[in-house]
């Protein structure tokens, strides 16, 4: 095992620069490790509407599911990410594996929806310690420009790879075995990486790190969660509710005193001085919006295909993979471009075609077919490919070396919060649409309570409703609830759109095109 504080001529904060072959099998068991996460999130969209129909889920139950792990996730993140800096980027590293492991096994035997969001926020423990001290131990394995920027494209495309063959594997397991498989398989690839990061991966740390910041932690989580509680619960309650009108302003509230205390505490987890940097704030505002894209729209999509256009968990797999494959292979040749044009233009033009996919998807009817959705499923897929590593390098570039723990830490809490909201925001107003559209068509009808509550809880529990009462009403419940599903997925892609091509904007306006480490 390698240590910064055992290498003699290793820089603060950087171990003992392992070059050549052994620096990029380092990079290979960072990269095995990191599917975890980035498998994680596409498993689990396609077996969605399996966990409606076994679990009973309703899409606000599905909502938590997602975003129960993404704020655990995103508020250890700054603290994990500086306790990776004070006690071992390796040691967390480790400890991560081991966590993640144990909750995909809690999430594969839970027997209920309360229950796999409590597992799923477990798991949330485990990737704060795995996904940041990936990008810093990488940072810090590669301190060569040229060659950094090389290692995050190719963790960036692992990241698009995770995504690819995640639809795949999860269609395929949900096919063969029982739903609880698609984080079974978690396990052995925890296992692989724990093993093989005892040899491979060096150790470092920033011995002067600051102590860990709990109230920090334990104020951005609370806030986070009281805000999307609103968001989330929001269809189901009403916007207009005094419960969510009180959670969301108590949610501002609680996150505006976070970063008060931030700014006056002696050892703050969120380096609020790091955002003085444009490159800095712009590439990580860039990331949040194609995260929110991206996340909420693999959420929607995935019913959609399933539900509406009928396909099973396979199929739907299958369909969303060429969209995946593109990240796969632009993430990594987008360095290239950022060579020759420079970061700005390359940013921009990602987001702006991710924007221009969105849009297309506003266009979708209970007619279509999935070849009408093909060429904006492409655009997402390019979009994404192009805007996310060269934002990463921005991010991991605009700070010191011995930064680099917190410095990935707030890289990834911006992707974590930006796809929670991603989730929150479209799914709800995908839900608010679809409701809206179907309560008066039911306020005439003797519908009994809990087969309501089914008709309206998802678009899963209506066709589930409809198959069961067959006939002309069956028909006519499966038409109208397609119809407004689809009503709501054409206002969030809206809204996604336009998230997307404001950030572009400011991305135009306020990230350099090219610049030096630190600058």
């Amino acid at each position: 095992m390698t240590s910064v504080t055992s290498a003699p001529s290793a820089a603060p904060g950087r171990p003992g620069a392992p070059d050549g072959a052994r620096a990029w099998a380092t990079l290979a068991v960072l990269c095995v490790s990191l599917l975890l996460v980035s498998l994680d999130n596409t498993v689990l969209n396609v077996a969605l509407p399996t966990l409606v129909r076994d679990l009973h889920a309703t899409d606000t139950e599905l909502q938590w599911i997602v975003d129960s792990y993404a704020i655990v996730f995103a508020g250890l993140l700054l603290v994990v990410g500086s306790l990776g800096d004070r006690l071992g980027r390796k040691w967390v590293f480790q400890a991560g594996l081991v966590l993640f492991a144990g909750g995909s096994a809690a999430s594969a035997v839970s027997a209920s929806p309360g229950a796999l969001i409590a597992a799923r926020a477990f798991m949330g423990v485990g990737a704060a310690g795995i996904m940041p001290s990936t990008l810093s131990i990488l940072t810090n394995v590669f301190t060569d420009e040229y060659r950094r920027a090389r290692a995050i494209g190719i963790w960036s495309g692992t990241t698009g790879l995770g995504i690819a063959i995640g639809p795949i594997v999860g269609g395929w397991l949900l096919d063969h075995f029982w739903w609880g498989s698609v984080f079974l398989i978690n396990v052995p690839i925890a296992v692989v990486g724990l093993v093989a990061s005892v040899s491979l991966v060096p150790n470092s740390r920033r011995p002067a790190a600051p102590r860990p910041d709990p109230v920090g932690a334990l104020s951005s989580v609370v806030g986070l969660s009281l805000l999307l509680w609103g968001i989330i619960e929001a269809p189901e309650r009403s916007w207009s509710s005094p419960l969510v009108l009180g959670a969301i302003a108590a949610g501002i509230a609680v996150l505006t005193g976070f970063v008060l205390w931030e700014r006056r505490c002696e050892h703050p987890m969120l380096q609020l001085e790091f955002f003085a940097n444009r490159r800095f704030s712009a590439a990580i505002a860039s990331m949040s919006l194609v995260i929110f894209a991206l996340m909420g729209a693999l959420f929607v999509l995935t019913q959609y295909l399933q539900f509406s256009l009928g396909y099973d968990a396979f199929q739907t797999g299958l369909r969303i993979g060429p969209m995946a494959l593109v990240i796969l292979v632009v993430a990594p040749a987008s360095s290239l471009l950022v060579r020759l044009l420079g970061t700005k233009v390359v940013v921009f033009a990602g987001m702006a075609v991710i924007s221009v996919g969105m849009a297309m998807l506003c266009s979708t009817t209970t007619s279509g077919s999935y070849m009408d959705a093909f060429p904006a499923f492409m655009l997402l897929g390019v979009g994404t490919g192009l805007a996310f590593a060269p934002s990463t390098e921005s991010v991991m570039g605009a700070l010191p070396l011995e930064q680099t723990g917190v410095g990935s830490a707030t890289n990834s809490t911006a992707l974590q919060v930006g796809g929670a909201l991603g989730v929150a925001v479209l799914g709800s107003l995908l839900n608010t649409r679809y409701q809206d559209r179907l309560v008066p068509l039911l306020a005439h009808q003797a519908v009994p309570g809990s087969v309501r509550h089914l008709i309206l809880g998802s678009l899963g529990g209506a066709i589930g409703v409809a198959q069961a009462v067959g006939g002309t009403l069956g028909h006519a419940l499966a038409g109208a609830a397609r119809g407004a599903f689809v009503s709501g997925l054409d206002l969030a892609s809206l809204v996604g759109a336009l998230a997307v091509a404001v950030g572009a904007l400011v991305v135009a306006v306020v990230l350099p095109s090219r610049a030096r480490r630190g600058s």
